[in-house]
């Protein structure tokens, strides 16, 4: 399976049970498929680097996140739909890293 990353912005909310359920959705999304779900990283709340509309709101804070997760392609594209249709999420975006851990581990560099 290949190993994705996926950056997130969402909506910033005073309670921190929103942006908690909609990462728990999202693992539980890839569990679900049969994937496996590496890491998850929050970078905090901080100020979007431009206004930012989505789902007829603008934003101007957000809270950023990350996960690291390995599964198949069919399923990173209904992760996407659900981001897609997801209301807290403002922005999103998921990168290939690699095929293979040998792909994404560097290999140990040798001493002479």
């Amino acid at each position: 399976m290949p190993f994705y990353q996926m950056l997130c912005i969402t909506a910033h909310y005073k309670e921190y049970r929103h942006i908690k359920d909609l990462v728990q959705m999202s693992a539980k999304h890839v569990m679900n498929a049969g994937g496996v779900v590496r890491n998850i990283n929050y970078w905090g709340t901080q100020t979007l680097p431009q206004r930012m509309q989505r789902h007829q709101q603008y934003y101007n804070t957000g809270d950023y996140w990350t996960m690291h997760f390995d599964t198949s392609p069919r399923t990173l594209r209904t992760l996407g739909g659900i981001m897609r249709r997801d209301p807290r999420v403002i922005r999103w975006t998921m990168l290939k890293l690699g095929e293979k851990v040998e792909d994404v581990v560097k290999p140990p560099e040798k001493t002479v």
